[in-house]
């Protein structure tokens, strides 16, 4: 079935390829139309001349067009991927990052969560905007399909300003029980059922089971799980939410010690910038471009953009492991208007959230902190509020300090006032 796909950040090879090559595996969506995207004009051009020699090559009936002008791209679009940053990628992670822990608070990781997450969060935040903006103007009804990071501020940032879109957003962090599941219970994922939710890197394991013999397979999760993280590195902090809280993070201390007050504590702080390190080198090291567009997404990344596309319009009904979209009750200890991860259905009508019954308390009860964050970095941005982004940096349970908040505001302002000179 014809569409008009609009890949928003395509100059990134990494995303960019991975995107076309599931594109292109996708037989349902033969004879689309693929729009590449990005400000950036001679990475965008390689990216092009790649995928249509690759196209050419192997016979694959798309129609590929690469521009500049996101008016031009999103013209007609039926469905919206966003994948972008701003400025240095790394730099500006390394300031989220470093700045805090040098001030004395004790921040995990900084891309999602904690102060560094709020001011990653105000970097990304307008642009998007931006973007948002102008699919309001001129094609309202696609679906867009955000993978950019921090998920759950953006999502809420975009549903304030333009509630009449129609958005989710995606996160590969699924995947980790994808590889690690098989190895903790001896058995193949395909013969287990798993559900999971919470919040963007912040969810937790709820269900698993034999499919079987429908058995609770958690019983031997909790046994077994210990000793399979012992020797791993960043995952100290998963060993002891699973002791405590009797329930498994489904992703790493980086990202799940992010939002825990504290994690800085528990988390294998070594491991973590040994991941640090590979990540960035992984992402920045040049890749055989020809090979990317034939893999497409690797399995242990998990982008699911491609499947749900295909499950819209073959009127699929499958489920999806996680997608993050509106609350509207899926979390019931969390406010409507937040944007939570949950299992989904896929069919003709759009996506689907599953409602989460079974979330332990004390889980809830550290999800509830994110809901302050959350609304006062939103609030910073609409309003251009140096006031409220202070407030959202008290609002953050590893914030230690009404001076270290207002001198970690001070020095980041400075730091990064190409991006943030618009707070007031």
């Amino acid at each position: 079935m014809k569409k008009k796909i609009v890949l928003i950040g395509a100059g990134s090879a990494m995303f960019g390829l991975g995107a076309l090559g599931d594109i292109f595996k996708c037989s349902a969506l033969e004879g689309s139309t693929v729009v590449l995207h990005d400000h950036n004009e001679t990475a965008l051009d390689k990216v092009a001349s790649i995928t249509r020699e690759f196209i050419e090559d192997n016979n694959k009936h798309f129609t590929i067009i690469a521009t500049t002008s996101r008016k031009e791209a999103l013209k007609g679009a039926d469905f919206c991927i966003i994948a972008i940053e701003t400025g240095d990628r790394y730099k500006l992670w390394e300031q989220d990052w470093k700045i805090p822990l040098q001030l004395g608070i004790p921040q995990v990781y900084g891309e999602n969560g904690g102060p560094g997450g709020i001011f990653h969060a105000l970097r990304i935040i307008p642009p998007i905007l931006d973007i948002c903006a102008d699919i309001a103007d001129i094609c309202p009804d696609a679906l867009i399909i955000n993978l950019s990071n921090p998920v759950s501020t953006i999502c809420l940032a975009i549903s304030k300003r333009f509630p009449q879109l129609r958005l989710i957003a995606l996160c590969h962090e699924i995947s980790t029980m994808i590889r690690h599941l098989p190895r903790i219970l001896n058995t193949d994922f395909s013969e287990l059922s798993i559900q999971a939710g919470g919040l963007n890197h912040f969810s937790v394991l709820l269900k698993a089971a034999y499919k079987a013999t429908g058995e609770d397979a958690y019983p031997d999760i909790i046994k077994n799980a210990p000793a399979f993280y012992e020797n791993r590195p960043d995952h100290g902090l998963a060993s002891a939410f699973l002791r405590i809280y009797r329930c498994l993070p489904i992703t790493s201390d980086c990202h799940f010690g992010e939002y825990i007050p504290w994690a800085y504590e528990a988390a294998d702080h070594m491991g973590i910038l040994d991941y640090y390190s590979r990540y960035k080198y992984e992402c920045t090291k040049p890749i055989d471009a020809l090979k990317r567009l034939e893999q497409g997404t690797l399995p242990a990344e998990y982008w699911r953009s491609v499947a749900i596309i295909k499950g819209i319009i073959t009127d699929s009904k499958h489920e999806e492991l996680a997608v993050n979209v509106r609350n509207d009750g899926f979390i019931a200890c969390l406010p409507e208007d937040l944007f939570v991860e949950v299992p989904a259905v896929i069919d003709a009508d759009g996506i689907h959230g599953i409602k989460l019954e079974n979330i332990p308390e004390g889980f809830e009860a550290l999800l509830c902190n994110r809901v302050g964050v959350l609304r006062m970095t939103v609030k910073a941005v609409l309003h251009q509020s140096k006031a409220y982004a202070l407030q959202a940096l008290l609002s953050e349970p590893v914030v230690n300090g009404i001076q270290r908040a207002e001198k970690l505001l001070a020095m980041m302002l400075e730091y990064q006032k190409p991006y943030l000179d618009y707070l007031k």
